[in-house]
């Protein structure tokens, strides 16, 4: 079930310069149509709509619908799941695509540290003092909580290729409505997506008529 059948047509005067007249028009799909799922039940702030799915090396949001929903044309529901807006850029990449992608990016810099970040530590009783991943200086130091008198350097190095590693990791963990919530979702959809007859453009639920813009005022 293609996501663009949803869609609902527009219809607008013609833009091309071989049209036959002022009144001639064009008929598309309106890809400008935004439409969002209420939150009938709470069901979409509920995590028992959702499952977590990790996308693994290599797969599509085609090849993901397939194992998931059974059908490859639901491969938009696993982008409308997942909240991805830009799929070039908020899909993960494969390994071979992701070492190209950095190696033109950072070129002879690729294995240089791009920043430095600091590793757990916690006390003798489990405590933590200070969480990982928190970007900092490289001399950056914390007093040692074994010994006051001391200090830590708790302080890694993440090169440019690690840094844009654990980025498209982090792509791989995503949300995926449950296949038993599939129709409703879908039915919720396509009748989201109709137009109502609420103003002069409309002409039915799929369809509806801007102004000629071809056509000069008096």
């Amino acid at each position: 079930m293609a996501y663009f059948q949803f869609i609902p047509n527009i219809e607008y005067a013609s833009p091309f310069s071989d049209r036959t007249s002022v009144n001639a028009t064009v008929i598309a799909k309106n890809l400008f149509r935004r439409v969002k799922l209420s939150d009938s039940a709470g069901l979409l702030s509920s995590a028992y709509l959702f499952n977590k799915y990790v996308i693994e090396e290599g797969e599509r949001p085609d090849t993901v619908a397939t194992k998931y929903y059974g059908n490859s044309n639901y491969d938009w529901l696993v982008i409308f799941s997942a909240g991805i807006v830009n799929q070039r850029h908020e899909w993960p990449l494969s390994s071979q695509d992701l070492y190209e992608f950095c190696l033109k990016k950072y070129g002879d810099e690729l294995t240089a540290i791009k920043h430095y970040r600091t590793t757990e530590v916690k006390d003798s009783d489990g405590r933590l003092i200070l969480p990982a991943g928190k970007v900092v200086d490289q001399n950056f130091t914390i007093p040692n909580p074994a010994n006051p008198a001391s200090t830590l350097n708790p302080v890694e190095g993440l090169t440019n290729y690690e840094y844009e590693y654990e980025l498209n990791a982090a792509k791989r963990e995503i949300n995926l409505i449950k296949p038993s919530y599939r129709l409703q979702v879908v039915s919720e959809l396509a009748e989201l997506f109709k137009y109502k007859p609420d103003s002069s453009q409309y002409i039915n639920a799929f369809l509806k008529k801007t102004d000629n813009i071809n056509k000069k005022s008096p």
